[in-house]
């Protein structure tokens, strides 16, 4: 959606945030979750992982004219590990072995399928870059969530951070001298409800009902998808390489799994 809109890069960004506004008020109502304003602190730990998010969108949206969607993706989730390694060190224990397994084994598939960054171009190299970049910036707005998600719900959450990056965002796509205003609204739409609405609040949601571990590795799913994205609507090269990392990003999420799974049946849970 980001390759088919008619507007900047930042510009997308916006309009992505701006665009789900509406949706994520109704739908708070509808879940009884209000929005309402939070305290000083919590509204400065929203506003400051809206920050984030909005640098790491205005990066990551370049970056993606600028690589192979695949990559662009790929470092833009290099906060996978990030966070995943946060997780562990915020609650001061070293990973299980199946853990460090999947860790392992997602690395190496991540490897894999950063490896035929070049293929196309040399220019991927810039892009890829400046996906890193916005991988790092997305673990800061990781972070700010999770701290947010243990005083306020979802969707009024994601509401208060989606307001304030738009409001970051509009100048300084202004200042860029972008295309601000589209002629066809239907990719931004598309961008606002699949990206921000429903891929944004699942991710927040789940920040407040799992392990930053199980979170950051299965964020490590969309490099797959956008390089099967890329194959099928872009005619990007996907490499054998390519298909065994994908493969072992899933293997890797099977693995993080378990060990819960074998908590609960233990516990006499169901799995």
């Amino acid at each position: 959606m980001v390759r088919l809109a008619d507007v900047g890069p930042v510009a997308a960004a916006f309009w992505r945030l701006a665009l789900a506004l509406p949706f994520l008020f109704f739908m708070a109502r509808a879940f009884r979750q209000p929005v309402h304003w939070p305290g000083r602190a919590l509204a400065g730990v929203t506003a400051l992982g809206a920050f984030f998010f909005a640098a790491d969108l205005a990066a990551w949206h370049a970056a993606i004219h600028m690589t192979k969607l695949g990559n662009a993706t790929l470092f833009g989730n290099t906060s996978s590990f990030v966070f995943a390694a946060w997780g562990l060190w915020h609650a001061r224990r070293w990973p299980s072995r199946l853990q460090a397994a999947a860790l392992i084994l997602a690395a190496v598939g991540a490897g894999l399928l950063m490896g035929s960054s070049a293929e196309l171009s040399p220019r991927n190299l810039r892009g890829d870059l400046l996906a890193l970049l916005a991988g790092i910036l997305y673990t800061g707005y990781l972070i700010a969530i999770q701290r947010g998600r243990g005083s306020l719900e979802s969707l009024p959450l994601l509401f208060l951070a989606s307001a304030f990056g738009a409001a970051m965002l509009l100048p300084l796509s202004v200042g860029l001298g972008e295309q601000l205003l589209p002629r066809n609204w239907t990719p931004l739409l598309l961008l606002a409800l699949s990206s921000q609405v429903f891929g944004q609040g699942l991710l927040v949601y789940a920040i407040g009902n799992l392990s930053p571990l199980v979170v950051g590795l299965t964020l490590l799913t969309q490099p797959a998808v956008s390089a099967l994205v890329g194959w099928l609507a872009y005619r990007e090269t996907l490499s054998s390489a390519d298909w065994i990392g994908a493969v072992a990003i899933a293997v890797a999420l099977v693995l993080v799994r378990l060990p819960e799974r074998a908590l609960r049946t233990a516990a006499g849970q169901p799995s």
